[in-house]
């Protein structure tokens, strides 16, 4: 396991190299809905081109994060069960049906209220691929249910694999 960057505020934003954006969305005190944290901190080394954040709940640090020149971004989340909880599944977001309607929120961590904040905000969403896991709960327990957990490897590796992806078609700038 590797050390994941905090969303903190205090730490180092990066340098004008990070083209792509992998953020670990989730409440780690509500079961599976930690499971994008979790991920991340199984994650080993990435590229120089590549910032690895753990956002928790803090969905208008990544909306001000965003607001930076991201060619994209990589939501590592939770997702609804369909009826195959563990299940992973892998997407494009479409920003347009992911904007919720509400603007600004502090508080709200879901993406689509992320996506409607950095729109109030003025700037817009990168090129965004979605790597989530179908939740058994997100019941008040820290830890995630052993179905979700036995999912995290396999999340690992389709999270790197849409990166390598995703570096290929990522041009190097100038830092």
């Amino acid at each position: 396991m590797r050390a994941v960057t905090c969303a903190c505020g205090g730490c180092d934003g990066g340098d004008a190299t990070h083209r792509i954006l992998i953020a670990g969305i989730g409440n780690i005190f509500l079961g599976d809905d930690g499971f994008g944290p979790e991920v991340l901190r199984h994650i080993g080394p990435v590229d120089p081109r590549v910032r690895l954040t753990d956002y928790g709940i803090r969905g208008m640090h990544l909306a001000y994060d965003l607001l930076a020149e991201w060619d994209a971004l990589v939501l590592v989340d939770a997702l609804p069960s369909q009826g195959a909880p563990g299940t992973v599944h892998v997407f494009e977001a479409d920003h347009q049906s992911l904007t919720a309607a509400v603007g600004l929120d502090a508080h709200a961590m879901d993406p689509a209220t992320v996506f409607a904040s950095l729109n109030a905000l003025g700037g817009r969403a990168p090129h965004t691929v979605v790597v989530g896991c179908e939740v058994v709960d997100v019941e008040h327990r820290m830890g995630l249910s052993d179905v979700v957990a036995a999912a995290v490897p396999a999340a690992v590796r389709t999270v790197e694999d849409v990166v390598a992806e995703l570096v290929i078609r990522t041009p190097v700038r100038e830092g």
